[in-house]
């Protein structure tokens, strides 16, 4: 057995699907921002952002987003938001480590905007799965300065590839066809081929609806 080291880490992303999250403020314009920090349960899920962060400026002020899920072959325009924030003036913090001011984040990402069902922000055209949501409650997070914030939403809507599907099923993904892209420690990666079965998929998806 390898033995263990205690550390102090400044980041704790183990591994994290990457989501660009499309929203419009009060103002009608649009954001697209990347984030890492995402998880789901049942139709809710739980979104971290910063607390100054322009997507959750838009979310507090018209509640509504779509998770828009890339795959490892959205990697470049994932890539090309970075150090990009829809907050104008930059801040000085993100200004020292280049950070600067992007308008139109759509394009700059080279993605197509598309119509969503149920809410006002714009889908990713490229993304394979759209999750459109509202903002259900807006938890503060670490201190009055500044800080964090974990955004649940209720998911209203889902958008997938057709191919994604498991065949002859009409709400079933097939997870050996979804590759979504993960950040781990700052950096991206995919999925690789399933390690074994698992005991859980003897249950019934259905069953957890």
């Amino acid at each position: 057995m390898t033995p263990h080291v205690s550390i102090d880490p400044s980041i704790l992303y183990f591994g994290t699907p990457v989501v660009l999250v499309s929203t419009i403020g009060a103002d009608g314009r649009p954001n697209l921002a990347p984030i890492s920090s995402v998880f789901w349960l049942g139709h809710t899920a739980v979104i971290g952002l910063g607390r100054r962060s322009r997507t959750l400026a838009n979310l507090a002020e018209t509640g509504q987003c779509v998770l828009n899920l890339p795959s490892v072959h959205q990697v470049g325009a994932v890539d090309r938001l970075a150090l990009t924030t829809g907050n104008d003036p930059v801040s000085a913090r993100k200004r020292a480590v280049g950070y600067r001011y992007e308008p139109d984040k759509f394009g700059r990402a080279g993605v197509t905007p598309a119509e969503s069902t149920t809410v006002a922000p714009s889908r990713v055209a490229e993304c394979p799965v759209h999750l459109e949501a509202t903002v259900t409650h807006i938890h503060a997070l670490g201190g009055s300065d500044g800080g964090t914030a974990a955004v649940e939403l209720t998911v209203t809507h889902v958008h997938v590839e057709e191919s994604l599907k498991v065949a002859g099923t009409a709400n079933r993904i097939d997870p050996d066809r979804w590759r979504p892209l993960i950040m781990s420690f700052q950096q991206f990666y995919g999925l690789g081929d399933r390690v074994r079965p698992s005991t859980l998929s003897s249950i019934a998806e259905e069953w957890y609806r």
